[in-house]
């Protein structure tokens, strides 16, 4: 019985590590250690607000967020930004209104645009959908502890790019370590002091690259605080309740059991 338990687990181990192989395409991913990841781990405000500003100095010119709403901007645990700055924010951006027949500035209850630019991938989900590592394809406790694996993977694409170039149809293509096939469609984005950040954090290749992939993480999985609160709160009830139960059941039984003949 231990014997087929043991082969049983191998097994699992195995597959798990193949699936999270083939899920970041065959490429190292190097873990990051972010603040969210963890049963107790927390999104850190200061750094999405630098990931905003990498989205929204560098990525918005392709990719769009058309799944986030600017009023989640000021939300708390998130770049948790004043009601002012998100209004502020909100107004740089032009939607089309199908009332007016025409663009106008964005209020807090409009969308992020959607992509600039047809084959860019809209990034509402992406850290979800490019788990890396140890994303679910893994083990549950790596889930638990270390987290999806999205933002290690976006953080790693984003340097991994080098200068192998090639045309393919008309088109042109990047070489990309972690990328599955190693071409993307997508050029090099973060070269390093790409921006300055009001904080003082210098602006590395790396530093920004978390920066974007944290604040991506965010808007995948903006309620992420909120479930781990939720779930500890449950497993803490379920414990006391289970304790309870016990007690309750020996109470009862008490009466009934045959005393110990010694």
């Amino acid at each position: 019985m231990f014997k087929k338990l043991t082969i049983t687990a191998l097994t699992a181990l195995t597959l798990g590590a193949g699936g999270a192989l083939a899920a970041g395409g065959g490429a190292h991913v190097t873990d990051y250690d972010f603040s969210f990841e963890g049963p107790f781990g927390r999104y850190d405000q200061a750094q999405l607000q630098r990931g905003l500003q990498i989205y929204t100095e560098i990525c918005s010119a392709c990719h769009g967020l058309e799944l986030v709403a600017f009023r989640t901007l000021s939300d708390p645990g998130g770049p948790s930004l004043s009601d002012e700055a998100m209004r502020d924010y909100a107004s740089a951006f032009e939607v089309f209104d199908e009332e007016l027949e025409d663009w106008r500035p964005a209020k807090p209850i409009d969308h992020f645009p959607e992509s600039m630019d047809p084959n860019a991938p809209d990034l509402s989900l992406m850290a979800k959908a490019r788990v890396g590592f140890h994303g679910p394809h893994g083990t549950g406790l790596n889930q638990l502890f270390k987290g999806m694996g999205g933002a290690e993977y976006i953080a790693t694409y984003l340097q991994s790019f080098t200068d192998d170039v090639k045309e393919e149809a008309g088109s042109v293509f990047y070489y990309n370590h972690v990328f599955p096939d190693n071409w993307s469609g997508m050029a090099p984005a973060l070269y390093g002091d790409d921006v300055f950040y009001a904080d003082g954090t210098e602006a590395t290749m790396q530093q920004e690259a978390k920066d974007v992939a944290a604040f991506l993480m965010w808007v995948a999985e903006p309620h992420l605080m909120a479930r781990k609160q939720a779930g500890f709160v449950s497993v803490m009830f379920l414990t006391v309740l289970t304790v309870l139960l016990y007690l309750a059941n020996k109470r009862l039984w008490a009466p009934y059991k045959p005393s110990k003949q010694v």
